[in-house]
């Protein structure tokens, strides 16, 4: 009977396995091989892997920040010209509130009454929006995700729409419903009604509703169901539970949501474009009409203002978010 000789995993002569690597009478490796050229592959791809990683959210952020970027410096462009660098100035965003703000003909000139009542407005149909849409939003909130009732995965389904389609889809939508009525309400009742303020503002509260309710319903998810169920064992009615337990709880959501909706109505313009009437410009009208005339260096001082004020108020919600965040895992 013969006996095997050493080879990939067999014992020697010394009875321990064969550990050497090299290939046996067979031409085989031993069992112990590594290949070092595999190896170094895939420490490379490795490596990539990770360059990728942290290079890929730089380059996203480079390219939405560097439009902005270069907006911002130029608006403190010792020029008229908004792609050559001549010094820096802030000349452009005291003629904001000096009253001399051109547009670059005679025919075109327009003062800083103008450019505030436009502000007025913005912050007007904002306000007014962002109250009614908070209100709305919570309550839609709430309603599906403890409601239960006919039709409402149907209505849980429509929730995203608002948010998926895309503007001016919802502009145009939105300007022949307000046609519609008019209409019916001419032929009714005899009255002409037209585009204001009013239609507007019902188009910042159709589309700011579900952004709210989906600040709020992701905060309703992380509410610990039990403090509820304490507070009525406690002897409380739904009514008391819900105001000294459920709405504390979801007010950081609900601030939240509610800067978010503003901060949206304040720089809205598809929507407004198609809905706004007469004497109704708000702010991103009236940059759009700066524009056409042709690119005023004002506009670069305008829009780095509008810039910082939506920054902040997103960081201000975002600030809210966590805030509650924390208080309820310290609650839980």
């Amino acid at each position: 009977m013969s006996v095997p000789g050493p080879g990939p995993g067999r014992p020697n002569r010394s009875g321990r396995p064969d550990r050497s690597g090299r290939p046996d009478r067979s031409g085989r490796p031993g069992a112990f091989e590594i290949d070092k050229g595999r190896l170094g592959r895939d420490m490379a791809v490795r490596k990539a892997g990770k360059v990728g990683l942290w290079l890929s959210p730089f380059l996203v952020y480079l390219f939405l920040w560097i439009p902005i970027v270069v907006l911002v410096v130029f608006s403190f462009n010792d020029g008229a010209s908004v792609s050559v660098w001549n010094g820096f100035t802030t000349v452009w965003y005291e003629n904001i509130f000096n009253n001399t703000i051109t547009a670059g003909t005679e025919a075109a000139r327009f003062q800083t009454g103008l450019l505030l009542a436009a502000v007025r407005n913005s912050l007007l149909v904002a306000g007014v929006a962002t109250l009614v849409s908070t209100i709305l939003g919570t309550m839609l909130a709430l309603a599906l995700a403890r409601g239960r009732f006919f039709g409402r995965k149907t209505l849980d389904a429509l929730f995203y729409l608002p948010v998926v389609i895309p503007d001016i889809t919802q502009g145009v939508a939105l300007a022949v419903f307000f046609n519609l009525v008019f209409e019916a309400v001419q032929r009714m009742l005899g009255v002409r009604l037209v585009p204001g303020f009013g239609t507007i503002i019902i188009a910042h509260i159709a589309f700011n509703i579900s952004y709210v309710a989906i600040i709020v319903r992701a905060r309703l998810a992380t509410m610990d169901p039990t403090l509820e169920e304490a507070g009525r064992d406690l002897g409380a009615n739904y009514q008391q539970t819900f105001w000294r337990i459920t709405f504390p709880i979801l007010m950081p959501g609900v601030l939240a949501g509610g800067l978010l909706a503003f901060t949206l109505s304040l720089d809205d313009f598809v929507i407004t474009f198609f809905n706004a009437g007469v004497g109704t410009t708000t702010l991103p009208l009236f940059v759009y009409g700066m524009l056409k005339q042709r690119v005023p260096p004002e506009i670069n001082a305008i829009s780095a203002l509008m810039i910082a004020a939506s920054i902040v108020l997103v960081g201000l919600s975002l600030i809210m978010q966590r805030r509650g965040n924390r208080s309820g895992e310290s609650g839980a």
